[in-house]
């Protein structure tokens, strides 16, 4: 699995012209699942969610975690993470997930940093023509691979 995270002042998922989700300060995360990940790779990767430092403490340093700063978690499934560009210039999605291994994979994604955050994380709908704003903060935007872990 893939995560882009980016740390939000807010952020909202519109589908057809229709709010769907907001937050406020906090992470949006694009979510990418490949074929052949697994439920290790989801837990790793939710952990990693909420414990990554990457809120300013009282000095401004990014020391806190987003379970510190008391913020939200938007996350939104995205297959073109897993884009191939080696050849053409026309991407590849042939290594991103199929229907049946990743909605399960990015529901439990959700599920598992809701339990871990003691609060909702809010969602886009999986395979929909969804908008997404947000005002990224920082800039702060980290890219996590499981298959890499770094």
């Amino acid at each position: 699995m893939r995560i882009v995270i980016q740390r939000v002042t807010e952020a909202s998922v519109t589908i057809d012209g229709q709010v769907h989700s907001t937050i406020g300060h906090g992470l949006m995360v694009l979510v990418g699942v490949r074929e052949g990940d697994t439920l290790d790779d989801m837990r790793w990767l939710a952990q990693k969610t909420v414990n990554l430092r990457i809120f300013d403490d009282e000095q401004g340093v990014m020391n806190r975690s987003i379970i510190d700063a008391g913020g939200e978690v938007l996350a939104v499934s995205q297959f073109t993470l897993n884009a191939s560009t080696k050849k053409g210039n026309r991407p590849s999605y042939i290594h991103a997930a199929g229907h049946d291994l990743a909605v399960p994979l990015y529901d439990a994604y959700c599920d598992e940093v809701a339990q871990l955050l003691g609060r909702e994380t809010k969602r886009g709908i999986f395979g929909a023509n969804m908008q997404v704003a947000l005002v990224n903060d920082g800039p702060v935007t980290i890219i996590i691979d499981s298959r890499l872990k770094e």
